[in-house]
């Protein structure tokens, strides 16, 4: 299976060939956004940038420069106001080490707002010549990433959209490409199912440790002890429990072994079935895979969502057909039909595989309609903090109330 895209300086092909505008930190949100409604360059809207929790930093710097590398972007501006904590110029220069062109403006030297924007916009424009001779390539499926997501699941998800795309995986993976399944809390009660996919022993332990670490620190940031963790969408939608959702979820993954775990954003190395440590937060989760290099996301959603991501294409299934008629300007795909009777999940597994070359080779997803999208990363030291202010209250220490 083949698709034409963009070929980068340093090997590898994109499917999209954006100019992105990253604002560092979030005082400069609305620069960014100024810049990218007036050139047709892309951006996101975020409240990060200033904090002086270093982990917290280093992900956010990570996450950032994740994006300015990806396939998908072919040149960058980076927005800065010039005091934040997180570095602009640590950010440009790891984008720039992959040979395309990145420029960087500092609102706090440039005169203000509306003199960034004004200058932003005339180097977005003559950065549109620049990537416009990019070479147009034939890339190949083992060439791909996909990022596996599901979101407002009902009842359904685990029979008909999380399965449908589980056979779209068999196949993209058994043509050489690579997905990602990520959200670690909603393999909470499966654990055994996916442990006896791990390609060595040392997978195997790792996807164990990692899914009770977040197991664990479920059981500590809720004062509900009743076992439940899915929120109120997924109640109303039919599930009951955590188990339930995500023995519906790990079936996105289809059924070849597990090759890897990889860090928050972090790009796999190996080709196959991947694991990505995310949060089951949806925006968070497609940020981290998105940042990791995945070209697009397969989103399966049984009461609908319009999110998105401004650099990878978010295509979304819905698990019914109700769905899909309520939200046809977000959904691009039903799997309904097999709750009907019509199709089986091979066939809309094969609509799948479809849907994945027809928008490698340029079709637009939905979500695609706006190119100012979500973002977002972990809150990655809540658990720690309230680890620390737990030890803290039994010494009789309550200096973090005052």
């Amino acid at each position: 299976m083949k698709f034409k895209g963009y070929r980068r300086a340093d090997g590898s092909i994109g499917i999209r060939n954006h100019i992105l505008v990253i604002p560092t930190v979030s005082c400069v949100n609305r620069v960014a956004l100024d810049i990218a409604s007036k050139t047709g360059a892309v951006t996101f809207m975020h409240p990060y940038g200033c904090t002086f929790d270093a982990e917290e930093n280093t992900t956010t710097e990570d996450t950032f420069i994740g994006h300015g590398r990806h396939q998908n972007v072919g040149a960058v501006l980076v927005v800065s106001l010039g005091c934040e904590t997180a570095s602009a110029r640590r950010i440009a220069d790891a984008i720039s080490t992959t040979g395309k062109p990145v420029e960087m403006l500092i609102v706090q030297k440039e005169g203000g707002a509306r003199s960034t924007r004004d200058t932003g916009i005339g180097i977005v424009e003559r950065l549109k010549g620049q990537i416009a001779s990019e070479p147009n390539d034939e890339g190949d499926v083992s060439e791909l990433i996909v990022a596996l997501e599901c979101g407002s699941s009902d009842a359904f998800s685990g029979l008909t959209a999380n399965p449908a795309v589980g056979e779209a995986a068999d196949i993209l993976v058994g043509s050489g490409g690579t997905v990602v399944l990520s959200e670690i809390t909603e393999m909470v009660g499966a654990e055994r199912v996916l442990w006896r996919r791990g390609k060595t022993d040392k997978i195997k332990q790792d996807l164990m440790s990692l899914i009770k670490e977040y197991e664990i620190e479920l059981s500590m940031t809720t004062q509900d002890d009743s076992g439940v963790f899915i929120s109120p969408g997924n109640i109303e939608g039919g599930l009951t429990t955590i188990e339930e959702k995500s023995l519906g979820c790990i079936y996105k993954a289809g059924t070849q072994p597990i090759v890897q775990i990889v860090k928050y954003g972090e790009r796999p190395t190996e080709k196959g079935v991947v694991i990505m440590d995310t949060p089951g937060f949806d925006i968070a989760s497609v940020t981290g895979k998105v940042a990791g290099g995945a070209h697009m996301v397969l989103f399966t959603t049984g009461k609908g969502t319009p999110t998105g991501s401004c650099i990878a294409p978010v295509l979304k299934i819905s698990s019914n057909n109700d769905t899909f008629k309520a939200l046809r300007e977000d959904i691009d795909l039903s799997a309904g039909d097999v709750l009907e009777g019509t199709k089986s999940l091979k066939q809309v597994g094969e609509e799948v595989v479809e849907l994945v070359m027809n928008t490698a080779n340029g079709q637009e997803a939905k979500a695609e309609y706006f190119n100012i999208q979500e973002f977002a990363i972990p809150n990655v030291t809540v658990v720690r903090k309230e680890v620390i202010h737990q030890k803290l209250a039994e010494q009789n220490d309550f200096r973090f109330q005052q």
